[in-house]
Formats: C-alpha cells, structure tokens, sequence
C-alpha cells in the first residue's frame, strides 16, 4: 500500500508500524519542534533509514494532489500542529489522543489528567475541514491511573498504535465504509499558561494534579516574586527550596525566568 505519513514523534510508533507492514512510504511530512518537550529526531531517522522523502515545511494541498496523483492510497496524521487541507479522493485519517466525541481539541491528554477522568483512550477517523470532528473509524479506550502522568498516558495510548494502524490498513477499504459519525461530542480548550501554573498557596493534591497532567512538558512555579520553569516535576517531602503548603517541588530541570 502507498501511503503518505505527518507526524511528530509523539505517535512515532504509526509510522513505525506502517513500515514494519510493508507499506510504501511516499513522503513523510513533520513539524519543526522545539526538541526540549516535543521532537521529531524519530521520524526524521525512521524516514532516513528507509529513503523516505521527509520534510517539516507545512503541507500544502498542491502536495496532497500530487501524491494522489502519484497513487498514494493513505494519508495518514499522528500528531501534525497545523490544519491539512482536505483532497477528494485520497483516504485521509487522523490519529487523535482522545475516545471521541469527547475530547476535541489541540492537546486532550493533559485536560483528561486535570478532570480526574477515569478513563480516556485513542482514536482514528476520517479527517474532515474542521479538527477532530471526522466519522469514527477505529478507537481503544484505556483506564487512567489515580497517579497517572502524561508520560504514562501516552505509553498507554503508543502502546495501541501498532495494532490499530495494523487494522486500518489490513483493511481498509471495510474500514473507511464501516465509519460512524460522531455526535455532539466536546471540544477541550487548549490549556494555556494559567493551567500550568503552581503556586506556593496551593497544596502539594493541587500541585501533584498539575504537575502529573503536564508532564514531560514546562510549568510554571511561582513562589512570592519569583517565577520558575520545571519540566518532569514532582511533589516531595524532602525539603527543597520550592514549597507549597504542605510539602515542597523538586524537578529534572528548574530554570528562573524572571520576578513574577
């Protein structure tokens, strides 16, 4: 099967699978990240190693005509920042971090980890003129852990990938005519700056909340004037000079950004 892959690393493991299953792999298309909480080493290798054209300049739908003219039978998206035109004839699916209808939106995962959600998941549909609103196609729900992380999240919802990317293409055309539409559903803004942030008011439950829901990624830590940048924190009992009410931060990475 011909198919065209975009992505980021984070779902690196689609494009792995599509490779694994003997797919010819037009032409990768990724993002340029900032290779601190996001990357695309993994992609831009995998492409690499097996001769894959590969390029982070935004697609364009000259690019998508071109390749269904090329024959290309997939296009398929694991984590792209911008929209993609949509092109008629050419199969078109998006993996989305969420169980849809719930959950539309930029970066779902961390907003699931905040509500206490008991349970999220992954799924494949259609892509359609609007984000994260196309027919449902294939989808895994998975349970989330009262100390669940971003990071474990996502080990979760990689940990799917091969086996849905695997259907999808064993079958495609099934797959695509057995698509279901999506409802009402919800969208989940995009969490900004206010989400997370960690002040010294608030107690180490608020703190560890906001720290497992973004992992792996920048908060914020304000403590009287001061404000600070960690990435991979944590709640402690050991005495560190971040506190919160009732216990302290400590963090792979601290960095001061300025007075507050």
């Amino acid at each position: 099967m011909k198919v065209a892959y975009a992505g980021i690393d984070l779902l690196a493991p689609a494009l792995e699978t599509l490779i694994a299953q003997g797919c010819e792999i037009m032409q990768v298309f990724t993002c340029k990240t900032d290779n601190i909480t996001e990357f695309n080493f993994r992609v831009r290798a995998l492409a690499a190693r097996h001769g894959i054209p590969c390029t982070d300049e935004r697609i364009r739908r000259a690019d998508l005509e071109r390749l269904r003219a090329e024959g290309c039978e997939l296009f398929l998206c694991g984590g792209y920042y911008h929209l993609i035109p949509i092109v008629g004839g050419l199969p078109m699916v998006n993996i989305h971090p969420a169980y849809l209808p719930e959950g539309r939106g930029a970066w779902p995962m961390p907003v699931a980890i905040a509500r206490g959600l008991k349970q999220s998941g992954v799924t494949l549909h259609k892509m359609d003129a609007a984000f994260d609103t196309g027919d449902i196609l294939l989808q895994r729900a998975f349970p989330l852990l009262p100390d669940e992380n971003l990071q474990t999240f996502m080990e979760k919802l990689r940990g799917f990938l091969p086996e849905l990317v695997t259907e999808l293409i064993s079958d495609l055309p099934g797959v695509m005519a057995r698509a279901v539409p999506q409802g009402a559903g919800s969208y989940w803004a995009c969490p900004t700056e206010k989400d997370w942030t960690v002040t010294s008011e608030m107690t180490a439950a608020q703190a560890d909340l906001i720290l497992r829901a973004f992992y792996g990624y920048e908060c914020v830590y304000l403590h009287g004037n001061e404000k600070y940048e960690m990435i991979r924190g944590c709640v402690t009992d050991r005495k560190t000079p971040y506190p919160v009410k009732d216990g302290y931060l400590r963090a792979e990475k601290i960095r001061k950004l300025t007075d507050a």
